[in-house]
């Protein structure tokens, strides 16, 4: 998964503008994201069609300001630049409701 570094909106729009990702917003202090964290490579691997990404709240606070994501971790995807689907909110989230998320984002 790689890490994005601080950037604009516009940035990280262009930073996506082909193709399908998945996006993690996250923080290091996160005790739910780091519940989330070992189970990461196993999504991703589960999902070879999408590039996944992360996002840092700490590095980012004003992207994620500007997303309106206001509750961490959370996912977004976005494909060719667009966004299709949010998983935006402040609770804990388990490998099994990522995937899930993620499979029905395009539906």
């Amino acid at each position: 998964m790689e890490k994005l570094p601080v950037m604009s909106k516009e940035e990280f729009e262009n930073r996506l503008i082909n193709g399908k990702y998945v996006v993690e917003f996250k923080a290091d202090w996160c005790p739910d994201c780091s519940f989330i964290k070992p189970h990461l490579p196993a999504i991703e691997a589960d999902f070879p069609e999408y590039q996944f990404l992360q996002v840092d709240r700490e590095e980012n606070l004003d992207l994620f300001r500007e997303l309106n994501v206001f509750g961490i971790p959370s996912f977004i995807v976005y494909e060719d630049g667009q966004e299709v689907d949010r998983l935006v909110n402040k609770a804990r989230k388990a490998k099994e409701e990522v995937e899930n998320f993620i499979r029905n984002a395009n539906k």
